[in-house]
């Protein structure tokens, strides 16, 4: 059974300043295992900054990180990844010219006693993963660039969660798909969440996080205006906390909230 008591991760007032703008501005969020929380605000929000501290992207000038109830230095990526973070960027930061095996084990290979590449045990391996997320996928032996935008999502995620990430960052990850394409990156998610992983979904897309979160945290110049769970308000009462600052009865109001 899921511990669901201890959060995943604690961000408590983060600030970061940029040439004296403040980006970030004592911002505090959560999320715990098994749970997607939506993070949601305009371009120059704060949301992709916040995040960047968490995956180790940027250095906070201030505030803590706790994961699993534990305090986080948190420097650089590779700190991130030593805590189980990883990023599925909207940019899908693939080789195109390689196939999904080689793209999952990128700057990770897997060696023979001789030295070598081990092909075989590092396909082997994409194997059972892309299993896991994906029955469907077959395209083993192609160049990433000869797949379609959903099955490219599903090879990026697939990466991140290879080497036992408990925590994803998905910044975007419907923005250049299709429809189709969008509904089979909803289903790794749902398997995804189903084991346990806990994911932060960066989205301008209000209906696809009320499709996948479980909460929405949303930022406004750098502050967080509020959260809520998703059963707990509608798409326009959200809406409105984006465009105006505005929480409604059903969320939890944050320091960048306007009184209504």
């Amino acid at each position: 059974m899921l511990d669901t008591t201890t959060p995943l991760v604690e961000m408590t007032d983060i600030s970061i300043s940029f040439g004296g703008i403040r980006a970030v501005d004592h911002a505090s969020i959560s999320l715990h295992r098994g749970e997607v929380v939506g993070l949601l605000g305009h371009n120059g929000a704060g949301k992709s900054t916040l995040i960047k501290i968490l995956s180790g992207a940027y250095k906070r000038d201030s505030g803590d990180i706790r994961i699993n109830g534990e305090a986080a230095a948190i420097n650089n990526p590779r700190d991130a990844k030593a805590y189980g973070i990883e990023t599925v960027y909207q940019q899908l930061a693939v080789a195109d010219n390689v196939d999904a095996a080689a793209n999952l084990f990128l700057g990770r290979e897997m060696i023979t006693p001789l030295g070598t590449l081990d092909d075989a045990a590092m396909e082997s391996r994409a194997r059972e993963v892309m299993g896991r997320l994906n029955p469907n996928f077959r395209r083993f032996k192609e160049p990433v660039k000869a797949l379609s935008g959903g099955q490219r999502q599903s090879v990026a995620i697939a990466r991140a969660i290879l080497f036992d990430a408990r925590i994803l960052i998905m910044d975007e990850p419907t923005a250049s798909l299709g429809p189709q394409e969008t509904a089979q990156v909803g289903e790794l998610i749902k398997q995804l969440k189903s084991e346990g992983i806990g994911i932060f979904l960066i989205s301008h897309d209000i209906h696809d996080v009320f499709d996948l979160a479980d909460r929405v945290v949303v930022m406004k110049n750098g502050k967080v205006v509020g959260e809520a769970k998703t059963s707990d308000v509608t798409k326009d009462e959200v809406l409105g906390m984006i465009i105006m600052g505005k929480v409604p009865p059903g969320a939890k109001p944050g320091p960048g909230a306007i009184a209504i």
